[in-house]
């Protein structure tokens, strides 16, 4: 083929799609139907129910809206199992827009710290445009909220409720993006004065950020009354309690003895090593995002004996794909597109995630999985979309999408193998800053 394209090349092209009656047919079909429609394989949506054998979840949904706080979400969905049990209620959250607001302000300085650290590079390299590129967006992983966590504590969301801003966050992350790139450059030109001349800007910058948040979210209470009414209709006062201590009361999980077991399939990326990601963080200081790599089958199975045992499992998986919002998803080959187009699509997961095609893009929590002769067939999934769709905001997933898309899972290192647990201790291999397994569930 000529290196350019010609007219003779783009008449022969017309003249094959009009030779093939089935060309004709996918154009008037797709012109005036959504294509997801056609591509649908009807034998997976009426083969796949929302039964399974175990089952754990006997709770609302919860509704992240136009925010990206999926893995914020998820997270206190898993820990809102136990505190429930504790409280004895039926129905209980922690505060998204609290951890929210400590995400952001922890966040704004994680940048500036980085911005400190890269100031002698030119702005066009690539770690620095990367930095600069989103500098403070919603979306994170299970290290960073187990981060949040610890330094910060949890409140009831009576005590912090949900804003405008919290549920719809792209008003305040514009006022945010804007307030540090100008501090960005700010720093970047005191680089020569030195660290301390750059801090002291640095604060000014915090200064701002704090106030942004605070007009947008609301101030995080250092302290609150705690009381409550029980399923049982049975009084209780625990008082003026923190943050700090509301957390060590509810929090009925081990959180330190969790570790993110992923999937990553590259040739660089041998199994059995730890990973992590340059820059990828929240909180300054805290524990580094750290992925343990290992095999589907392991992420399965482990997964599996969790929701078996009676524990939700935090994970992380590019949700669109193979996706049916209105019946609540996922299978593998959901779709047919190489049908409609006649042409090839596959490419494996390493592929993928090499050539920009992949990444992990939303986390949610199994609660629940369906086990035929000791193997997984589907999933059952809380999602944090609200409850309009799928089974009353619960999904489904055939374990054939979870091979393809999932990507990491939350599980504790004491259920580990013990070579793999031993990995742990050894000093992980630093990705660069833009490396797709340092992608932000959203």
């Amino acid at each position: 083929m000529d290196r350019s394209l010609t007219s003779a090349q783009l008449d022969v092209f017309e003249k094959e799609f009009a030779a093939r009656p089935a060309n004709r047919l996918m154009q008037n079909a797709v012109t005036r139907t959504p294509v997801d429609d056609i591509a649908l394989d009807r034998r997976i949506v009426t083969a796949t129910d929302h039964s399974v054998s175990h089952h754990l979840d006997d709770w609302k949904v919860t509704d992240q809206r136009r925010s990206g706080r999926c893995w914020m979400f998820a997270g206190l969905n898993l820990l809102r199992v136990g505190a429930a049990r504790k409280l004895n209620v039926k129905d209980f959250e922690f505060s998204q827009n609290y951890l929210l607001w400590w995400d952001k302000f922890e966040r704004a300085n994680h940048f500036l710290e980085a911005v400190v650290e890269t100031s002698g590079r030119d702005v066009d390299d690539r770690t620095v445009a990367h930095l600069l590129g989103d500098p403070i967006s919603d979306g994170g992983q299970w290290n960073m909220f187990v981060a949040l966590v610890a330094k910060h504590g949890l409140v009831p969301k009576s005590a912090m409720p949900e804003t405008d801003s919290s549920s719809a966050t792209g008003p305040m992350n514009r006022a945010l993006r804007t307030l540090l790139r100008k501090g960005a450059r700010d720093l970047r030109r005191l680089a020569s004065e030195g660290v301390e001349a750059q801090r002291a800007c640095k604060g000014e910058v915090l200064a701002a950020v704090h106030r942004v948040l605070s007009i947008h979210l609301g101030t995080p209470p250092s302290r609150f009354l705690w009381q409550w009414r029980d399923k049982d209709q049975e009084f209780h006062r625990d008082g003026w309690t923190t943050p700090a201590e509301f957390a060590a009361a509810y929090v009925r999980i081990p959180l330190d003895e969790y570790v993110c077991l992923v999937h990553d399939p590259r040739e660089s990326s041998p199994v059995g090593r730890t990973f992590t990601v340059e820059y990828l963080g929240n909180v300054v200081e805290a524990p580094p995002v750290v992925y343990l790599n290992g095999e589907i089958d392991l992420l399965k199975r482990l997964s599996m004996d969790a929701v078996v045992g009676g524990e939700p499992v935090w994970f992380g998986c590019d949700v669109g794909r193979m996706m049916r919002a209105d019946v609540g998803i996922w299978d593998a080959a959901l779709y047919d597109y190489e049908a409609v187009y006649d042409a090839s699509f596959t490419m494996d997961k390493a592929s993928r995630l090499v050539h920009h095609e992949t990444q992990m893009t939303h986390a949610m929590l199994f609660t629940g999985v369906d086990v035929v002769d000791g193997a997984p067939r589907r999933w059952r999934v809380e999602n944090s979309w609200g409850d309009e769709k799928a089974d009353k905001g619960f999904w489904t997933m055939n374990d054939s999408w979870f091979g393809e898309h999932v990507f990491e899972v939350a599980v504790r290192r004491s259920a580990l193998p013990p070579e793999l647990a031993a990995a742990l201790d050894e000093p992980p291999i630093v990705l660069p800053a833009w490396d797709p397994m340092g992608a932000l569930a959203q």
